[in-house]
């Protein structure tokens, strides 16, 4: 049986992937009591390929959403495997995201408004948090948008 939350993903035809190992000396959750933090998701395709561009150079604000959005879904996935299923989330607390773009870029609350929308869109108000978005100069494999949550569990 499909759970509420997992239907809501079929429903905007998203199917989680399986979580991205960790590509160093690092965990990619870490469960402490009913909170679990997750490591950093950098923009992946459905492919597994990452989604690179520098907002502000060639890449617009609505293709870095469609990037957070995709951060928004290794955030999923990480939780499910952190704890085995969705339908144990109390609420999303807090999402840092981190925007490759170009010093002069100030929109990067709007670009990861993709994955804050999307938290919202699959959780409801538990996917309501608190967030900071941060321009940087560069992501791992050039990903355009990397995005890391703290998540309160039952």
């Amino acid at each position: 049986m499909t759970s509420p939350i997992e239907q809501k993903l079929l429903d905007l035809g998203v199917v989680l992937p399986e979580p991205n190992a960790p590509r160093g000396t690092y965990v990619p959750n870490v469960r402490t009591g009913n909170l679990v933090f997750i490591s950093g998701q950098v923009s992946y395709d459905a492919e597994g390929k990452p989604i690179v561009g520098k907002l502000g150079d060639g890449m617009s604000v609505e293709a870095g959403q469609a990037a957070a959005q995709r951060c928004a879904i290794g955030i999923l996935a990480q939780v499910k495997a952190a704890v085995g299923d969705l339908e144990k989330v109390v609420r999303v607390v807090k999402l840092t995201g981190f925007v490759n773009c170009t010093a002069d870029f100030t929109d990067q609350p709007k670009v990861v408004n993709g994955c804050s929308d999307f938290l919202v869109a699959v959780l409801g108000d538990k996917g309501r948090h608190a967030r900071s978005a941060v321009g940087v100069a560069g992501l791992p494999s050039g990903a355009a948008v990397e995005v890391e949550a703290i998540v309160e569990v039952a």
